[in-house]
């Protein structure tokens, strides 16, 4: 077993944003409308929106709504149109950032990236610039309890994953990007409670940072995680459940 679990690294801290489901709901939603313009509303021949489906079932979005996005994505309702963009960087201490967003005006989201990064001491960089310490992985969280773990791990392998992480209240399951939801579903049918399935930009090492760099690092990610333009952030900093 080898790795890092990025779930166990931040679970705490979004608990608190993932209380604002509204907010959650309406980066959901934007992610729809990205996928079903570029492969069709039909789950069925578009992979990638089936994967932003289950995503927003696993954020408890009501179906109405998944349904609502999808069908304002494909010209049934009026809508917005997105772009998807990057943005890498610098955070205290040479923390490595990226920022991945969708949004309807990137000169707005690129200024308001940049601000946060001023604000807390880092620096926007140009795309490359940090992306090379990350691997993109398939994750899949499962709950370890009542279960027995050795038959977890065995169902994950058959069912294409790569490795298995075991933590105290769970396993983290690695799989290729592509798979992520393979594997999910396999287990999901044998019986296991799947937590969570995502694809991440997983950090090859993890960074220690002191307490007051730390605590500037933190309010930094949660300027960036509070705009609806920022769907996702991903770093190397090791971010202890009291942050």
């Amino acid at each position: 077993m080898s790795g890092h679990s990025k779930w166990h690294n931040i679970q705490a801290r979004k608990g608190k944003s993932d209380a604002a489901r509204g907010k959650i709901f309406t980066k959901i939603g934007r992610e729809i409308a990205v996928v079903v313009k570029a492969g069709g509303s039909d789950p069925v021949s578009n992979p990638r929106l089936r994967d932003v489906i289950a995503k927003a079932k696993q954020n408890n979005m009501p179906n109405d709504t998944i349904e609502r996005s999808i069908k304002k994505a494909s010209g049934e309702l009026a809508g917005v149109n997105y772009e998807s963009c990057v943005y890498e960087g610098y955070g205290v201490g040479g923390s490595a950032v990226i920022v991945e967003c969708l949004t309807d005006n990137k000169n707005r989201t690129a200024g308001d990236v940049r601000h946060a990064f001023d604000k807390f001491g880092g620096s926007m960089g140009s795309n490359g610039c940090v992306s090379y310490l990350f691997q993109r992985k398939g994750l899949v969280e499962v709950s370890n309890e009542g279960v027995d773990t050795d038959e977890v791990m065995m169902s994950a392998l058959d069912a294409g994953a790569k490795d298995v992480n075991e933590y105290d209240d769970s396993l983290e399951i690695v799989t290729e990007p592509n798979d992520v939801n393979v594997v999910a579903e396999a287990l999901t049918k044998a019986g296991y409670n799947v937590l969570s399935s995502e694809v991440q930009m997983v950090p090859d090492n993890y960074v220690d940072l002191d307490e007051s760099k730390l605590a500037t690092f933190t309010r930094m990610i949660d300027m960036l995680e509070d705009s609806d333009d920022v769907q996702e952030v991903y770093h190397n900093v090791n971010m202890p459940e009291e942050c």
